[in-house]
């Protein structure tokens, strides 16, 4: 049985020996880089919105973004690779320290999805060599007036009429715009009409015509606009044109969205220490905070909640890793660790927060600045409601028409994860066809909240095939979104439950956290039960789908414990 420390990322006992030795080493050098800055220097440059040139240094010094970052198609040393497991691991890492940081190696991921993508060699060399030096890059596809509505893109491609471009326009809200060695730019070009005009390019931040306007945020991170004007856009710079440039947007967002769970997980560690600490040592009404009920059971479902948020990504990081042309399941796990672990992430802070109240505000705690981050990631790489729509696409397929696919192992191996550069049409979601999730749940039916929540979501597969959505309904997105909810959580459940089975996690944990389910897929019904268009026979099964928990005093108690025994398990040195 795993103790509760173990489950969570702890900096005084964390050896990632299951990666390779270089991995290995660059990870805890990583850990060490931060414990050694201290607590009081993180905590003094995020309030002073400091620019990260010290944390870029150590990165350049170690190798590091150019180790993790660098595809084995373009690898100049052996250990070099495009490998999602520690990419995820220095995610967890970054989101612990600080959004900041992760945010400049994430916005660096999505500058590079283009590049690595494209056939043009000579930009892939170019990117090569500047992460060898320890450039940051950035992605260029949202602007001011449309966002990320890439096909009203005002990024203008004039023909010079050598084989080249000039560019001009502005883009909005794109991190590192201000450092960033190579910046990939989507636009359109003045001279061909409709999809086959869209063309990706890379951009320098040091060319004259490249205008930085200023940084949008009020924080360390610098999230940029700017301007090109008249900006030279020669062959060699040109990644994608036509089709292939809106392919190679979105696919970049689906390496990159991937990323987000992790961070927020991360985050979510660092507060969680510091919230049970912080409660079991204030004394209230002479007895410790945490001799309160309420106390009790807000930190518990805290933790279990985690623990799931952290069971559910690292299983999609095996289907990442297994992806094939065959085998997009990928790409409904992927909007998953984007909408649905991001917003556990929300839940697990405001559980804290509601527990540690005034604490969570101070200046000198790492929980004040988690508090702020965690609002920012469900809202980074498409809304909320963006990816729950996405979700929605998979949900006929995945509940009611299952195929047979080969086992997806657990993929620690030291592999390079080559087809998420060759992902190709970003399109056909529809199609996507899915092993039968009732398999999951079968292994642990004698869990008694596992069996709760089986009932509820075979009832979800009955309100798909009696009284799902009809023509009218399905512009309603109000009403969708709502049943995207009840859908992701049954896909939530299913990967936390093959996690379990890999890793052995005790069936008493998985049965407090089910428990948490069971009242969310509630708490989701009765909404839909709620919504103006709902019709009688859906308000009915909304009402007909409610559960309660299976309730165990004593499995609470000892789940209890374990959260408990974190007081004082870490805490950052000054």
């Amino acid at each position: 049985m795993a103790d509760s420390a173990s489950l969570l990322f702890n900096p005084r006992t964390y050896d990632p020996g299951h990666f390779d030795p270089e991995t290995r080493r660059l990870l805890r050098a990583t850990v060490d880089w931060f414990e050694a800055r201290g607590k009081r220097r993180l905590i003094e440059d995020y309030r002073s919105r400091a620019w990260l040139g010290d944390f870029l240094d150590f990165a350049a010094k170690e190798g590091l973004f150019a180790t993790f970052l660098t595809p084995a198609s373009a690898a100049g040393k052996d250990d070099q690779r495009w490998d999602t497991a520690r990419i995820a691991a220095l995610n967890e890492i970054f989101g612990f320290y600080g959004l900041d940081y992760w945010y400049a190696w994430q916005v660096t991921i999505l500058g590079l999805g283009p590049v690595w993508q494209s056939d043009n060699a000579e930009a892939r060399a170019r990117a090569a060599e500047l992460l060898a030096q320890g450039e940051v890059f950035a992605f260029g596809l949202s602007e001011k007036t449309h966002g990320a509505d890439i096909y009203s893109t005002d990024m203008l491609l004039t023909p010079d009429g050598e084989g080249g471009f000039r560019a001009s326009g502005s883009k909005y809200y794109i991190g590192n715009g201000n450092a960033a060695g190579l910046v990939s730019v989507f636009g359109r070009r003045t001279d061909v009409d409709g999809p086959d005009g869209y063309v990706f390019f890379a951009a320098d931040s040091r060319h004259e015509a490249y205008r930085l306007v200023k940084n949008v945020v009020d924080s360390s991170k610098y999230v940029s606009e700017f301007r090109l004007a008249d900006y030279p856009v020669t062959p060699a710079d040109i990644l994608h044109t036509g089709r292939a440039a809106f392919d190679a947007a979105l696919n970049t967002v689906n390496v990159g969205k991937f990323n987000l769970c992790t961070a927020s997980i991360g985050i979510c560690e660092h507060a969680m220490y510091e919230a049970v600490t912080h409660a079991s040592n204030r004394i209230l009404y002479g007895r410790p905070v945490t001799a309160f009920p309420h106390v009790r059971r807000e930190l518990t479902d805290a933790y279990v909640r985690l623990v799931g948020m952290k069971l559910f990504s690292d299983r999609a990081v095996d289907y990442f890793r297994s992806a094939g042309p065959d085998d997009r399941r990928y790409l409904l796990f992927n909007p998953m660790t984007k909408m649905k672990v991001t917003t556990e992430g929300e839940k697990v802070i405001d559980l804290m927060w509601d527990v540690i109240a005034a604490k969570g505000f101070e200046k000198d705690n790492y929980f004040a600045q988690a508090a702020i981050e965690i609002r920012g990631l469900p809202k980074l790489e498409g809304t909320v409601h963006v990816n729950l729509a996405l979700i929605l696409k998979f949900m006929r397929n995945h509940l009611l028409n299952p195929v047979d696919h080969p086992a997806v192992p657990t993929r620690l191996d030291a592999a390079d994860d080559a087809f998420l550069f060759r992902q190709g049409p970003a399109r056909g979601l529809g199609s996507v066809r899915f092993h039968d999730w009732r398999t999951a749940f079968d292994a642990y039916a004698e869990v008694p909240n596992v069996a709760r929540f089986r009932e509820q979501a075979d009832a979800l597969c009955t309100f798909v095939e009696t009284a799902a959505p009809g023509e009218e309904q399905s512009r309603d997105l109000d009403l969708l979104l709502a049943v995207g909810q009840l859908f992701a959580l049954v896909v939530h459940g299913q990967l936390i439950l093959e996690q379990a089975r890999l890793t052995g996690l005790d069936e008493e944990l998985l049965d407090e956290l089910f428990a948490v389910l069971v009242r969310d897929f509630s708490t989701h019904a009765v909404e839909l039960h709620g919504k103006d268009s709902a019709t009688e026979d859906q308000q009915s099964w909304a009402l007909d789908a409610v559960r309660r928990p299976v309730v165990d005093a004593e499995r609470s108690a000892r789940i209890w414990e374990r959260v408990e025994a974190l007081s004082g398990a870490y805490e950052m040195g000054q």
